[in-house]
């Protein structure tokens, strides 16, 4: 775990200098463009890289020609510092999180951020190195999770749909924990838990028998969740686990802030999710 505690570190400093550097290009005032056109407005948006940031860099060009926005992406791979940034208002906003991820980093931390639109769904799948199917796990294998709390309940819940577990009937698939398994017929082995931005690495580990991993750190791992994955969350629009852009509180109805979800809710960018992913490993939240 020491690795991925040396990794986080040097991610936030990596981001919070491109933050710095951003920052200060963007406090300064836009030059006027030749011919008296007004300049474009800048836009700072954190993203993961994929599938969010390939997703901001099909709106580019359309927020640019439509509505003069500038959008200037800033890529991480660290999932702690981006709603920091925001809600510090180092950054404009970010397209990396999911709504429940959003909502406990918002209550444990405080973050002044506000949820501005839902884009798309990544299904959840579980994968392995050693296996090629489920009925092959042996009694006591080891299932890696992500250590966010808000990514426990939808891994069991993908594991109870799937008839290897049971959790308590009354339990909210939200806010369930391990503690909520009832039954573990097979015994598996939930005590490893790694940073998101780990899990793929984790498939290598000597212990790792199955892995639980969110849909873009599987991606740009260069899997394929609707082939790879032994076993992959059923996603639809009603999914609550939908990805968002989020911005500052206050912000809301800044006009570049809306012309950003307008634009990721579009027709045309639902129809490129729906062909960049034909494969169902991505999905418009936007019908």
């Amino acid at each position: 775990m020491k690795t991925a505690n040396v990794f986080k570190s040097l991610a936030a400093a990596v981001l919070a200098l491109s933050l710095a550097a951003c920052g200060s290009s963007s406090s300064a005032e836009a030059a006027p463009a030749e011919g008296g056109a007004a300049a474009p407005e800048k836009l700072t948006v954190i993203a993961t890289a994929n599938p969010h940031e390939v997703i901001l860099n099909e709106a580019k060009p359309i927020l640019l020609e439509k509505y003069n926005v500038e959008l200037d992406i800033i890529e991480t791979e660290d999932y702690y510092t981006p709603n920091r940034a925001v809600s510090d208002g180092d950054a404009d906003a970010n397209f990396f999180q999911h709504v429940p991820f959003f909502d406990n980093e918002k209550a444990e931390n405080g973050y002044k951020i506000s949820n501005v639109g839902g884009i798309h769904i990544e299904p959840f799948g579980f994968y392995s190195r050693k296996y090629s199917s489920l009925d092959e796990l042996p009694d006591g294998a080891h299932i890696i999770t992500s250590n966010s709390v808000a990514d426990h309940g939808r891994v069991l819940e993908i594991l109870a749909k799937a008839g290897l577990i049971t959790l308590k009937d009354d339990v909210d698939s939200l806010s369930a924990t391990k503690e909520d398994i009832v039954d573990n017929p097979h015994n598996f082995d939930f005590s490893i838990e790694v940073n998101p931005e780990q899990l793929t690495n984790a498939l290598d580990d000597a212990q790792a028998d199955l892995v639980a991993i969110n849909g873009n750190y599987a991606i740009g791992a260069g899997l394929k969740p609707s082939t790879d994955a032994l076993l992959l969350e059923q996603a639809d629009q009603d999914n609550p686990y939908v990805n968002i852009v989020a911005c500052q509180e206050g912000h809301e109805n800044d006009a570049k802030i809306k012309a950003l979800v307008e634009v990721l809710q579009s027709e045309d960018i639902v129809n490129f999710i729906k062909s960049q992913w034909s494969d169902g490993s991505v999905i418009p939240a936007t019908k």
